[in-house]
């Protein structure tokens, strides 16, 4: 069974499904005491802009799922520079605290879990 768990959210906030099922996966998985890991690639990191408006596209927002990710052993919060950078989001226009890592870092990041989930 695996000890440790990375989620990495692919999609922007509201260009489908995604990035609320890695969220409920990154939030449920706190209840089988799993260490765990969030990581935001590509579109991904549009979740974390601040300031987002979801009612004008009839969504739900997202942010309140995300301030709650420490509060569920979530606490291991990380964003790709690069992603990031292709965006136009600075580290300091981000709604939740995350560790930024250069490209390098991330394969790092990888094998740091036992297992690994992509959404």
């Amino acid at each position: 069974m695996a000890k440790s768990m990375l989620v990495i959210s692919r999609q922007g906030p509201w260009s489908g499904p995604g990035a609320r099922e890695a969220l409920d996966i990154a939030l449920a998985g706190g209840a089988f005491d799993l260490e765990l890991g969030m990581l935001f690639l590509d579109d991904g990191v549009l979740q974390l802009a601040i300031d987002q408006q979801p009612v004008h596209l009839e969504q739900k927002n997202l942010s309140a799922n995300l301030q709650a990710l420490p509060m569920f052993g979530v606490d291991q919060l990380f964003a790709s520079r690069s992603s990031l950078v292709r965006r136009g989001l600075g580290e300091q226009s981000l709604a939740l605290a995350v560790e930024v890592l250069d490209d390098d870092e991330l394969s790092v990041l990888f094998e740091r879990f036992d297992q690994v989930v992509t959404l």
